[in-house]
């Protein structure tokens, strides 16, 4: 009895085969299938291969959403080289919402000599060549973002050359934390100083001829450090015309969070937009000579992840791949095929020419060919 349930069983099962097996004395090959089967493994490996540099690229994924934190402080990271001696110089921030001076106690101002050595220049040159690149290929940043921690320190080389020129410039380099509001980070004349509505700086001690804002800005970020993520301003190099000159950046800040499968850290992009006038007071054109960068922070916060295609769909784009070719191939064997033996049948026929036809005494012709032809001499 069990054995007969097994054989209705198999039987069932075997009904079911959806892949009959054809015996291979039943099976016809050609040189046109063989041809059309080596085209299409041709074109199933060149297809795989191609899928699965596709299956290890990875791809950046942006969600936008509002920016809830507001108790935090934000930090500004900065390495800004002024062409005038340190004693003249003074940075801090305006915080715009409490109108006072925020620390300025994590800058550290370094003399040094404002031109830069052979390897320096052939860094700066090489960063303003990737920021011109980016601001034409904005997909570049995604490279970027991928590439942070893993490439190069974008910072700027330590000078390989004793120079015995003495330092004319004052590099200004450190970090500041402040409220996530608008604010003002400018270094002008004389060093700041508390004032209870505002702030002042003493300019009045220094020459007016030594002033000189000619600026290098060698690294310029918010939040978190990330090495190799190049900033919009690293790089910018600006000479002063005139003794009395502003140099203003309008930043605007959007908070980031980058999650890629190397990092995973909390900075901010930005976007700037750069003026620079003289000021003239005759002239109408007011100010304070110095560099001036206003910034102000976006709403909306944007979360950038690293993204990877899974093994499931990798699988089924695969399949898709392999089954899709062999059904293509095999359609268009048989559509070529068969418009070969139509056009060869047709050739055939029309090779039959018609013989001489034999009348009859009632009118009638006689087509057929004689079997036998005796010939009587």
């Amino acid at each position: 009895m069990r054995r007969l349930n097994r054989k209705k069983t198999l039987s069932l099962v075997k009904e079911l085969d959806a892949f009959p097996k054809v015996p291979d004395s039943y099976v016809e090959t050609s040189a046109s299938g063989g041809t059309v089967s080596l085209i299409a493994f041709t074109t199933m490996a060149l297809l795989t291969i191609m899928e699965f540099s596709v299956y290890q690229d990875t791809w950046m994924k942006y969600e936008y959403e509002v920016d809830k934190d507001f108790s935090s402080k934000l930090r500004i990271n900065i390495d800004i080289t002024v062409a005038m001696k340190c004693q003249y110089v003074g940075a801090d921030v305006l915080d715009l919402a409490e109108t006072m001076v925020a620390s300025a106690d994590g800058l550290v101002y370094e003399p040094v000599i404002f031109d830069l050595s052979p390897q320096q220049k052939e860094w700066q040159r090489m960063l303003q060549l990737i920021q011109s690149r980016l601001q034409e290929e904005h997909s570049l940043q995604d490279v970027i973002f991928k590439s942070a921690f893993k490439s190069s320190s974008t910072a700027l080389p330590p000078r390989e050359d004793d120079s015995s020129q003495p330092p004319d410039a004052c590099r200004i380099r450190g970090h500041l934390y402040v409220n996530k509001v608008a604010g003002n980070f400018h270094i002008t004349v004389g060093k700041a100083i508390p004032h209870p509505r505002g702030h002042a700086h003493l300019a009045a001690l220094v020459n007016h001829d030594s002033y000189n804002f000619s600026h290098r800005i060698d690294h310029l970020s918010f939040g978190e450090l990330v090495p190799g993520i190049i900033n919009p301003l690293d790089g910018t190099e600006k000479i002063a015309e005139d003794h009395n000159q502003m140099f203003q950046y309008f930043i605007t800040v959007v908070p980031t969070k980058l999650h890629t499968y190397k990092i995973s850290a909390d900075t901010h992009q930005f976007s700037v937009t750069e003026r620079e006038r003289v000021i003239n007071h005759a002239a109408g054109s007011h100010g304070v000579s110095g560099i001036f960068m206003k910034y102000d922070l976006s709403s909306l916060m944007v979360t950038v992840t690293e993204e990877h295609m899974p093994f499931w769909q990798f699988f089924v784009r695969l399949c898709g791949i392999v089954g899709g070719i062999f059904s293509t191939t095999g359609m268009l064997h048989g559509i070529g095929k068969f418009i070969v033996e139509i056009i060869y049948c047709r050739f055939r026929i029309g090779s039959y020419k018609p013989v001489n036809s034999v009348p009859f005494e009632d009118g009638h012709t006689d087509n057929h060919l004689p079997l036998l032809e005796n010939n009587t001499h």
